[in-house]
This record gives structure tokens, C-alpha cells and sequence, in this order.
């Protein structure tokens, strides 16, 4: 059975409702049965997509001190070395996953820690592949830090999605592969860590959030 996240519950059923309501007033005027068959068949294709935009999988978790796991499902887009400037103020090695809008869309947190920092940010809504988006468009950012390591995880929303969900707070202790939030249709997350990392992915590769091990720790 699919399980739906919760971030899915009042959209999927305002849509139903609505698709219920179309339906029911098509079936009552005077066209033609195609018609009809045309217009039940379409809401009925919209519901299913957005049901599988919003599932909520079982994942088999991948925890370890020294791992550090995706936090994103999609591809990766881009691998390399960046000046990431709101936080640690110096060059990183930033990987960046792309989400369609048919990837699961739940991001989880890379490694267990605590949250240092976080900021949401307004901002525009290029496509999420454009170079500036990561600096223009609607974002959160959350750094996360442990005993081993300090790293940033980046949501950007794309020139689809309209809203970023963070459940990240100052302060508070998090669990590696728990969820870290959610980004409603087609997005992008990018992860900042220390240069020499070791990576342990590669570029067009898929991920899985809270599964694909992206780098290693010494």
C-alpha cells in the first residue's frame, strides 16, 4: 500500500473534492458520452500523479558516523568546488541533486547533529538547474553539526515548485535519515561540504534520500 506524506493530506483532498464537483456537474449537462469519458478520465490521471508526487516510501536507512547520506531523491547535477558565502564564508565542495517532478520529494537530514543555523529565504522561481538559482530563487538553508563534521543542505525551489517545507529549528538535535523536510513539485537540493571530502557519487548518478551514500568520512 502507498502511503501518502503528510504535506500531501488537505492538497489531495481539496483536489478530490473538486474533481468530484466537475464530474458531477459534466455528467448532469447535455454532452456527448466522450465527452464525459474525456473529462473523468483526465481527473482521474491528475489525481494519480499527484498521489505519486506526494507518496511517502519506506526506505531502508543508511546511518553511519562516517557516512554521509543524500538528501535528496533525483540526479546529481553537478559535483565541484564553490564560495559558499551566507554561512561559512569560504570555497566548499557543493553537490547539488536535481528532483523532477516525479521523484519522492521528502529531503532528510545527511547526518545526525545538531542544527547551527538555519534561514528561509524569499526569492524568485528560475528553473532549478539555472547557475543562479541557488542565490535567486525561494531556499532554505540548514547547517547541521557533529563531533566529525559540519555541512550545509540547501533546498531551492524550481520554476514549478511554490513552497519549501523546513521542520529544521536552532538548536535541536536531529537523527541522520529522518526527514528534514519537503519541497512541493520539481526542485533542487545542494549539500556544502568540507573540500577533500571523499566523494562517492557521481555525476547523472540517481539518489535516494536517506539510502545513497553521496561521501565518506576518514
Amino acid at each position: 500500500m502507498v502511503r501518502i506524506h503528510k504535506e500531501g493530506h488537505k492538497f489531495l483532498f481539496v483536489l478530490f473534492v473538486i474533481g468530484f464537483a466537475i464530474n458531477l456537474v459534466i455528467f448532469l449537462l447535455d454532452l456527448s458520452i466522450w465527452v464525459k469519458g474525456l473529462v473523468l478520465l483526465l481527473t482521474v490521471f491528475e489525481l494519480f500523479f499527484f498521489l505519486q508526487f506526494f507518496r511517502s516510501p519506506v526506505i531502508k536507512k543508511n546511518i553511519g558516523d562516517k557516512k554521509i547520506i543524500s538528501p535528496a531523491n533525483g540526479k546529481v547535477v553537478h559535483i565541484g568546488e564553490v564560495f559558499e558565502d551566507e554561512y561559512f564564508k569560504e570555497k566548499k565542495l557543493m553537490i547539488s541533486i536535481f528532483m523532477s517532478p516525479f521523484d519522492v520529494h521528502i529531503n532528510r537530514n545527511p547526518i545526525s547533529g545538531f542544527v547551527k543555523y538555519y534561514k528561509y529565504h524569499k526569492g524568485k522561481y528560475l528553473v532549478a538547474w539555472h547557475p543562479k538559482s541557488s542565490k535567486l530563487n525561494e531556499r532554505t538553508t540548514t547547517v547541521i553539526a557533529n563531533e566529525k563534521i559540519e555541512l550545509m543542505v540547501r533546498q531551492i525551489a524550481g520554476f514549478v515548485a511554490r513552497r519549501i517545507v523546513n521542520y529544521s529549528k536552532e538548536g535541536s538535535k536531529v537523527n541522520q535519515a529522518d526527514q528534514l523536510g519537503f519541497i512541493k513539485f520539481g526542485s533542487r537540493a545542494d549539500i556544502f561540504l568540507p573540500l577533500g571530502t571523499r566523494v562517492c557519487v557521481k555525476k547523472d548518478q540517481n539518489t535516494i534520500s536517506g539510502e545513497t551514500l553521496i561521501a565518506e568520512l576518514d
